[in-house]
């Protein structure tokens, strides 16, 4: 079963090594309108004038072959115009003549957007599906690898590494320092491959950029020349990591529909078409302004039809391939938030829970050595015997952390190195948990 497994696996990575997106060797390669070339031509002169072939070719992120039969079309109309190569150049330089100016502000007044070339949206489409999250092989060797360094219950392993496997929608939920938010976002790392992104994409004579570097991790970023013939694939599109987007009660849903900046006029796109191919995760999900349900009902008909709906200024509406590990995880009650008909659809519900005392002890030990403190027996059992039965807490995997961090402060403070005393943790445990007593 592993030798076939490692045989897919092989097969999938020698596929993937082939260009999925070639290069365009022609304008009619690029999907892309002569005039609308033409135009984002004149908008990159007129932000940056007298720019080289090569320079042009960086810019937009098109071949010089491609541009320059464009290049000499603008020449013809007196729109462009050549001028002599500096000393060390690498060929002629382009600029506008006044007509050619006139042109790029009338462009610009239309569409705002200066930047590498879009790619049509039925291009975009065909590499999403094939650059599927659903193609990504998990097995139980990679979890257990993921998670060899973190103290994880067995149950927990088990049920994340289907549900990421599946490529489904996972609802992630249990109390506060759980470990959820921690756990969910290592998930990413099991999809292993990398993805190609477009910087923008094209619908019907608009533009929308996708790339954004808060998201997109570009692979071998000074490597990567793109008006080099041996780099293969469509420069048009970044190799990267694939992408994790996390957001949580600053979610709001403006941000999950197209963005238009009026005074720019240029077109954002929205946070899940950002985390394509790659991992959506609202964390805190019930904590945003907006009602629950309300975001919920959002995603209902992308996951059922793996398609999302957008629309334009203009009132156009497309639709744009729905395909991410989309992750939900609350601190709320599930049925508080969403009905079972929305609770069907998520292919994997998971319950993340409090810790027994010998997993959590081993989770101590470990932070101790993270923060190079030695753990002391009478310490520790002070800590399980006395002050977590007083104050009736669960153990939860975030207060070996939080607890530690404080008795590091404590003992800087105090102008010596981070011991584990009983007088640290005691003041550590004041500061951590709220005291409250009712004076009447």
């Amino acid at each position: 079963m592993e030798a076939e497994h490692l045989a897919l696996e092989e097969a999938l990575l020698a596929d993937h090594r082939k260009p999925p997106c070639p290069r365009p060797h022609s304008l009619e390669d690029t999907g892309l309108d002569f005039f609308f070339v033409a135009d984002l031509v004149l908008k990159h002169l007129h932000q940056i004038s007298n720019q080289t072939l090569t320079q042009l070719a960086r810019n937009i992120r098109l071949p010089g072959a491609v541009l320059e039969p464009v290049l000499n079309a603008l020449r013809k109309e007196a729109r462009v115009e050549t001028r002599g190569a500096a000393i060390g150049d690498e060929g002629i330089r382009y600029a506008l003549t006044d007509r050619g100016y006139a042109g790029a502000m009338k462009a610009l007044s239309h569409d705002g957007y200066c930047g590498p070339a879009p790619v049509p949206l039925a291009d975009y489409a065909a590499l999403i599906e094939q650059q599927s999250v659903s193609k990504c092989l998990v097995t139980e060797a990679d979890m257990h690898r993921l998670f060899e360094n973190t103290v994880l219950d067995e149950t927990l392993v088990a049920q994340l590494g289907p549900a990421v496997h599946s490529g489904r929608a996972i609802f992630i939920y249990g109390p506060p320092g759980s470990g959820k938010s921690y756990i969910t976002r290592q998930l990413v790392s099991l999809l292993k491959d990398q993805v190609y992104v477009p910087y923008a994409i094209s619908v019907g004579g608009a533009v929308i950029a996708v790339f954004d570097p808060e998201f997109h991790h570009p692979i071998n970023r000074h490597d990567q020349d793109p008006v080099r013939l041996m780099e293969g694939h469509d420069p048009r599109y970044q190799l990267c990591h694939r992408p994790q987007v996390v957001v949580g009660g600053e979610l709001t849903m403006d941000l999950l529909d197209l963005t238009f900046d009026a005074d720019r006029k240029q077109y954002q796109a929205p946070l899940q078409l950002k985390a394509s191919n790659g991992m959506f995760l609202i964390d805190d999900l019930g904590r945003q302004t907006m009602p629950p349900m309300s975001l919920l009902n959002r995603w209902i008909v992308p996951m059922e039809e793996k398609r999302d709906y957008l629309h334009l200024q203009a009132g156009q509406h497309f639709a744009v391939p729905f395909d991410m590990m989309l992750v939900f995880s609350t601190n709320l009650n599930p049925l508080e938030l969403a009905d079972e008909a929305f609770l069907r659809r998520i292919g994997h519900k998971i319950r993340f829970s409090t810790m027994e005392s010998e997993p959590y002890l081993r989770l101590w030990q470990q932070v101790c050595e993270q923060y190079g403190i030695e753990n002391k027996p009478e310490v520790t059992r002070y800590l399980m015997t006395e002050l977590y039965p007083v104050q009736g807490s669960a153990l939860l995997p975030c207060h070996p952390r939080d607890l530690l961090s404080l008795v590091s402060d404590y003992c800087r403070y105090q102008g010596q190195a981070p011991e584990l005393s009983i007088e640290a943790i005691r003041w550590a445990w004041k500061s951590y948990f709220v005291q409250f007593k009712d004076e009447r």
